[in-house]
């Protein structure tokens, strides 16, 4: 790999210059043991029954399970909330410190879980909840903005998929050896915390993206209120397009989850619980799949179109096997199987290649973490929506009625949410290609107006192009001749003249003549896919 020389350990030198295959191995063992060691304390609880419940406004009663689920999923939608402001602005030196204070949360929530009688013992959950919502912002951070990334994203999407089957059937293990069902949660998390750290303290020798990443998907940095506000006004229609379609499938993926153990007895399978796993196995590896596949498309464009169509894919299968199951055609491991793989072929890309595909196709400086958790805030929002729906509107409703009908509502939902999507972002595709030139003039530019100038020569030769440098200050005045500089590209497509100079050729150094060498370096380059 190409790099760029940073301070670090032993590792992170040997990262910096080791193997495509040798890096994304390491990045890929590292998040995916982080991200799942933090799913035993998340979701261990969820294995245990909790019988009883609680009245809340006189005659309405909640069980206690479901509001041990609604107070964690509180604490975790009020931590994506957090996160949008959190993770897009905190600087990577800061990231491996916050994954171990998250966790360090949690586990206190989970100890309060223990020692509180129910129904108080909710707020442990809540507060279990309320700082593993940020982990994933936090692990993602040091994979998104590679040449890789899609890998990496897939390695990490697996954590969640086969983790939960597994740190439940961890959980029952516990229990059946005797521990509480209340204390069963702490006692999980426990267990798996040496992993934790051993996989954190990977991650954070991890090096940042190189020049060479930067140059095939746009520089990452942290993004303030204005950055954030001015990119989701600018695809404002899409975006909420996509997070509407991200709600309804957190929703459903979140019931399942949930509710997987009722789910399981009602198709008659309370004596296996070693299911949960297994089932779940195939699930992971056919999601994964497709998003494996994406990474040989090295047009950022084209495959954010890819990701809508097997998006739209995923959720048709989903509604599909649902009615085939319904007509007694396919048996309920059969259908739970292909059910969960078309939700997770659609809900996999939303957390890793979807945004950051998104962020690279638009040339924009920022972090995909940002979309990530603006679209997860408002999942878990919906999610929470749906449990108290049914708990209140529907407690009679059997469990796996419930997940049929909402099965067949997000596959037809979804498949016009993510129509709708792909078209707008269709028609933005032109000016695409222009914002790539302005960002990669700006930063031509902007290094001619720093202390050290830097000849017009080699700025815009095709070297620097494949191994750019870093962006310097850049002025007003230098921000403004890459807009002309972008005009004139715009303007003549493909061929690109330097402007003429009324008192003779423009000196090597100045902006006109660097912006004309720019010009050309970047039509080949970006122009084909305007």
């Amino acid at each position: 790999m190409t790099s760029t020389v940073t301070a670090g350990g032993r590792v992170t030198r040997w990262l910096e210059t080791a193997s495509p295959a040798a890096f994304t191995l390491y990045a890929v063992v590292a998040a995916f043991s982080t991200y799942f060691a933090m799913y035993a304390f998340r979701k261990p609880f969820a294995v245990g029954k909790f019988t009883g419940s609680v009245h809340l406004y006189g005659a309405v009663a909640l069980d206690h399970k479901t509001l041990f689920i609604v107070s964690q999923v509180i604490g975790y939608a009020a931590s994506k909330f957090f996160g949008i402001k959190i993770i897009s602005e905190l600087s990577p030196s800061r990231r491996a410190r916050a994954i171990v204070l998250c966790i360090a949360i949690a586990e206190l929530g989970l100890v309060m879980f223990g020692l509180l009688p129910a129904p108080y013992s909710a707020v442990g959950m809540l507060l279990d909840g309320l700082p593993l919502g940020m982990v994933w912002g936090l692990v993602f951070g040091f994979l998104e903005g590679r040449r890789v990334s899609d890998l990496l994203g897939a390695g990490l999407c697996a954590s969640f998929i086969v983790a939960s089957g597994f740190v439940k059937t961890a959980g029952k293990m516990v229990i059946d050896a005797g521990i509480s069902e209340r204390w069963m949660p702490a006692i999980t998390g426990l267990l798996f915390l040496p992993a934790l750290l051993g996989a954190v303290w990977m991650l954070a020798q991890i090096p940042p993206p190189n020049s060479e990443d930067e140059r095939m998907r746009t520089k990452r940095a942290p993004m303030d209120s204005t950055q954030r506000r001015a990119f989701f006004g600018k695809y404002a229609l899409g975006l909420v397009v996509l997070v509407l379609g991200y709600v309804i499938l957190t929703t459903l993926r979140d019931f399942r989850d949930n509710f997987a153990r009722e789910l399981w007895d009602t198709l008659g399978f309370s004596d296996q619980p070693a299911i949960m796993t297994t089932t779940e196995l195939p699930v992971a590896v056919g999601a994964l799949l497709p998003v494996v596949l994406i990474m040989a498309i090295r047009d950022n464009r084209r495959a954010l179109y890819v990701m809508h169509a097997v998006m739209i894919a995923g959720v048709v299968l989903a509604g599909v096997t649902t009615l085939m199951f319904q007509r007694g055609w396919i048996g309920p491991v059969t259908w739970m199987i292909s059910v969960g793989l078309g939700l997770y072929i659609a809900y996999v890309p939303f957390n890793c290649v979807l945004y950051d595909r998104l962020i690279a196709a638009t040339g924009t400086v920022g972090t995909a973490g940002f979309l990530i958790y603006v679209s997860d805030a408002a999942g878990y929002f919906g999610s929470t929506s749906l449990l108290l729906a049914k708990s209140f509107g529907k407690p009679k409703l059997a469990w796996l009625s419930f997940f049929e009908t909402v099965a067949l509502l997000t596959a037809a939902v979804c498949t016009v949410l993510f129509v709708v999507s792909a078209v707008y972002f269709g028609a933005h595709e032109a000016a695409w290609g222009v914002s790539l030139v302005v960002a990669r003039t700006r930063q031509v530019v902007g290094a001619t107006t720093s202390q050290t100038p830097t000849p017009a020569a080699s700025v815009g030769s095709p070297e620097n192009f494949r191994n750019p440098r870093p962006i310097i200050v850049s002025t007003s005045s230098s921000a403004s001749s890459a807009e002309q500089a972008c005009a004139r590209i715009t303007k003549s497509r493909r061929t690109v003249r330097p402007r003429t100079n009324p008192s003779g050729p423009c000196p090597p150094s100045s902006r006109c003549s660097i912006a004309a060498t720019v010009a050309r370096s970047s039509s080949s380059m970006f122009m084909p896919n305007v």
